[in-house]
């Protein structure tokens, strides 16, 4: 998958922009990163609960993945090589979500997709 892929399905999102986050293109909503591109790795870092995270990666190493700086922090890192349109557009949903809940101070979607689990 490509970012300009990528890009096409967050700005599909309501009201996410373009930005930069440690000076690489991202994508945030009122604010708040959802998304970042880490080019040096070939990886997309998405919003995503620690919960949710670990499934993924247990499901999938190659495609979802954290370094040791994201060990502590809601994030992870996707596979753009590897990460099918479908799994991405419901990542970035879901991180949608948990930002547009925090901005207006609310809690509860903790980063999941339809149905209560992430699509895949």
């Amino acid at each position: 998958m490509t970012f300009e892929a990528v890009r096409k399905i967050a700005l599909a999102l309501d009201n996410v922009e373009v930005s930069t986050s440690y000076g690489t293109p991202a994508f945030k909503v009122r604010g708040a990163l959802i998304a970042r591109l880490r080019d040096d790795l070939g990886a997309l870092v998405v919003r995503m609960s620690i919960d949710d995270r670990q499934e993924l990666i247990a499901a999938d190493p190659q495609t979802y993945f954290i370094t040791d700086h994201y060990l502590n922090y809601p994030w992870i890192l996707v596979n753009l090589a590897r990460v099918h349109p479908d799994a991405m557009r419901d990542l970035l949903r879901a991180a949608w979500r948990s930002a547009a809940s925090e901005k207006k101070g609310t809690r509860g979607t903790k980063g999941r997709a339809r149905g209560g689990k992430l699509d895949r």
